[in-house]
């Protein structure tokens, strides 16, 4: 089975590649990667694929759309595509969850997947976002699929103050859709070693409508929502050998949204938002509180060759559902994450001759994660569970001729999750019919095992590097979810076995000529026992535990004939089969809840005059068709067909002068009418929802 999984990814890597880049400039062979290793090191030391969203670009899809998840769609070739909602359900990376960090912080709640992760950030505050693709256990619980590390922005410059003022408008040619959103970035060296950046932003959003002009659905919708973000980072020098810094940064998001839901037909008819809502009186749903504290230190010389640094951290994260009726007595449910963590990196030099170079990173991380799910109410729809992890950790990496780079690591997981007493909710079956509420002992869980990767990058020449690499990710993924639908009255009985990912990578990049950049990759990932939605007899989601493989292949090309136009993009296909009965069989496919369509990104980007710059942006999903219907005619949860779709987007900008600077984006720039892929997968009425129209934002931005 293996085998011929490696010769389709093998095979299916002849194909054309590409990954967007916003910048005019051929890509910078000395970018700084810090999430991989962490630590500062050449993206070309890397043994393994990794994308880096820049400042540049970042800023140029901020023109077009502010939600963090439509800046990734549109530049990470392997992540699933945005639900166009407050949700990242779905927007899967290679096929498997993401676990996402600020600065490091986890933001992924994977005890209790709220899928709220993604969208945890204003952008005007990255400066840059590491995308390390591929199962890694490099920050602990939660990376199945790879890491998503927004890098914030840190102060730059000798003068004591300095800054970015942005303002903006967005909207559509329909009335109530106009926006509002302003951000003010300060930064400086109050004196010599003492330095900071404080951040503001604020965003209003009006209605939301499709190519139509009806409303969108306003389940998880993110029309009539305040966003509130701020940043305080602090940093100082004590000499050139030892900084400490200590950094606050706040996200907040609540919709007064008050349209009542006309549920429309899977296929047919769209659900849209319509009228006021009326009945009861609900919390508004969002992410009201987003607070990550840190303090870091680092000492770049503890002793001869050797440099530590050490983080101390805590996030504190709620977030609030919609109304469901599901369960007896309805209500809204809020998933509440407390996180308080500590790592310690020491860096070694082991050998530094002129030919090769030794070192090794080692340390622990020590992480207490206390997640529940609760409804308003109070009633407990997942137990408290209280997480603390201890993973000490080493990895190697020798350095040969300059050319030749082998890495190698282990890491050792500890996990205790305690576990307390509840009663599971009575919940409603589509069938009309009830569960009856049970009593769940509460108790304790432990895991432990010995994870590793290993990996070389061998750069030949400039024209072709290339890179292999297998590593590991485990993870404790969706335990509350498990719990919550027990029929059994003690833990004890229930399948809570972890996920082991296992993932191989093969690939090669270069630069064939000054103008031309590529990168092609093939991966598969197995797991023993995996995590997936499925639906049951009567229509309600359970999780299934099988095992699986999920293979694939992605790449980029970009092209940069002269100074002032470049162009190119990504292709990205995958695929997942499981064995249900786990008797070998993999001629089961993992549903598309997972497994997304392949994806086309395309672009170009100009400067036909001195001070202005335009730019296309073009989205292509291709066709999805994996499962039959049943003998109703419906499908089944994450089994709809998807259809093809392609959008596109246009960006400009335009700089008066040295401070001053103008921009209008424009997304969906022919008013597709279209439905993201979440509404087909999912195959149900509610779910069937149209996606965003035309809508322009136009900003003005001084620097000072």
């Amino acid at each position: 089975m293996k085998k011929t999984i490696l010769a389709a990814a093998t095979l299916a890597a002849i194909n054309i590649f590409a990954q967007q880049k916003d910048s005019l400039q051929v890509k910078d062979v000395d970018e700084v990667v810090l999430t991989a290793s962490r630590k500062k090191e050449n993206i070309k030391e890397i043994p393994s694929s990794v994308t880096i969203v820049n400042q540049k670009q970042i800023q140029s899809q901020l023109t077009v759309n502010s939600d963090i998840s439509n800046i990734l769609q549109y530049t990470v070739p392997s992540l699933a595509t945005s639900s166009g909602t407050t949700t990242n359900s779905g927007q899967t990376l290679r096929g498997r969850q993401v676990l996402v960090l600020i600065d490091g912080i986890p933001q992924s709640t994977p005890l209790r997947n709220g899928a709220r992760d993604i969208r945890s950030i204003d952008p005007s505050v990255i400066e840059r976002i590491e995308v390390i693709k591929g199962a890694t256990s490099i920050y602990g619980n939660g990376s199945d699929g790879g890491i998503i590390n927004y890098i914030t922005r840190k102060s730059t410059g000798n003068k004591k103050i300095s800054g970015i003022s942005q303002v903006g408008i967005t909207g559509q040619p329909y009335g109530g859709t106009l926006g509002f959103r302003a951000s003010q970035l300060l930064s400086g060296k109050i004196t010599k070693d003492f330095d900071y950046v404080a951040s503001f932003a604020y965003e209003r959003t009006g209605y939301l409508k499709d190519a139509n002009g009806d409303n969108l659905s306003p389940t998880y919708s993110t029309a009539k929502m305040n966003n509130y973000n701020g940043m305080l980072k602090l940093g100082y020098n004590f000499n050139e050998n030892n900084r400490i810094e200590a950094s606050y940064i706040g996200y907040a998001s609540k919709s007064d949204l008050n349209l009542g839901l006309k549920t429309g037909k899977y296929g047919l008819i769209p659900t849209i938002g319509e009228g006021l809502g009326k009945g009861l009186e609900t919390t508004p749903q969002g992410t009201p509180r987003n607070h990550n504290l840190k303090v870091s230190y680092d000492n770049k010389k503890l002793w001869q060759g050797t440099s530590l640094n050490v983080n101390l951290y805590m996030q504190d994260f709620r977030t609030v559902y919609g109304y469901s009726d599901t369960f007896f007595n309805g209500g809204q449910s809020n998933v509440i994450s407390k996180k308080y963590g500590a790592r310690a990196n020491f860096d070694t030099q082991l050998w530094n001759a002129q030919n090769s170079q030794g070192e090794i990173i080692y340390g622990i991380d020590i992480l207490n994660d206390q997640t529940v799910q609760k409804l308003e109410d109070g009633r407990y729809w997942t137990p408290d569970m209280n997480m603390t992890n201890i993973a000490p950790f080493m990895l190697m990496k020798i350095d040969l001729f300059k050319k030749l780079i082998l890495k190698g690591g282990l890491r050792y997981e500890n996990i205790k999750v305690k576990v307390g007493d509840f009663n599971t909710l009575s919940s409603i079956k589509n069938d009309g019919t009830f569960t009856q509420s049970i009593f769940v002992k509460g108790g304790d869980l432990e895991y432990n095992a010995l994870v590793g990767n290993i990996g070389f990058r061998y750069n030949i020449n400039p024209e072709i590097n290339i890179f292999g690499s297998f590593s590991q990710a485990y993870s404790i993924n969706e335990l509350g979810r498990i719990l919550r639908t027990s029929t059994s009255d003690t833990i004890n009985n229930l399948e809570t076995k972890p996920i082991i990912v296992n993932n191989y990578e093969l690939g090669a990049t270069g630069q064939i000529t000054r103008w031309l950049n590529y990168e092609i990759t093939s991966y598969v990932s197995t797991s023993k026992l995996g995590a997936t939605f499925v639906q049951s007899a009567d229509r309600s989601l359970t999780i299934q535990r099988a095992p699986e493989v999920v293979y694939g292949v992605e790449g980029f090309l970009h092209f940069s004939p002269v100074k002032w136009i470049s162009f190119g993009g990504s292709y990205s296909w995958m695929e997942g089969i499981t064995s249900p009965k786990d008797d070998g069989d993999y001629s089961t496919k993992i549903n598309n809840s997972r497994i997304s369509a392949p994806k086309i990104l395309a672009y170009i980007q100009a400067r036909p005059i001195g001070n202005l710059s335009v730019g296309l942006d073009m989205l292509h999903m291709f066709g999805q068709d994996r499962f039959q219907p049943n003998a109703k005619g419906l499908f089944t949860y994450g089994e709809g067909a998807v259809p093809e779709y392609t959008v596109f987007n246009f960006k400009s900008s335009y700089e008066v002068d040295k401070n001053w600077k103008v921009s209008l984006g424009i997304e969906n720039l022919f008013n597709r009418l279209y439905q993201p892929a979440i509404a087909w997968w999912a195959a149900r009425d509610s779910d069937f929802a149209n996606a965003l129209g035309m809508r322009g934002t136009f900003m003005i931005e001084y620097k000072f």
